[in-house]
């Protein structure tokens, strides 16, 4: 059961790795340095789109946008690291045997 909780705190971390591409990739677009008529690009976007949008979806339905500002990503970031950081590790504790000292 460790080895679940470990599994899927990397796959959390994985997760989050792709919300920091999918940001990056999204101010990247926004200030034109890259090209969305690109292939390539067009397809990593498509990708990343596929992966995050699902997630994110939900949570903006209750945080508005700030302006041009779409704070959902701040949100779940947020959340996934509370995860990995708390729960996980309590859960794990959880399950570790403990030795009674005298």
């Amino acid at each position: 059961m460790i080895r679940l909780l470990e599994f899927i705190d990397w796959l959390l971390g994985f997760y989050v790795f792709i919300l920091v591409v999918t940001a990056i990739m999204s101010w990247l677009v926004a200030f034109s340095v890259i090209n969305v008529r690109n292939d390539l690009v067009r397809q990593v976007l498509y990708t990343l789109e596929l992966l995050t949008e699902p997630v994110l979806r939900p949570i903006r339905r209750y945080v508005p946008p700030l302006g041009a500002l779409d704070i959902s990503f701040l949100v779940l970031f947020i959340l996934i690291q509370l995860i990995r950081m708390v729960i996980i590790p309590e859960l794990i504790d959880l399950m570790t045997p403990s030795v009674l000292v005298r």
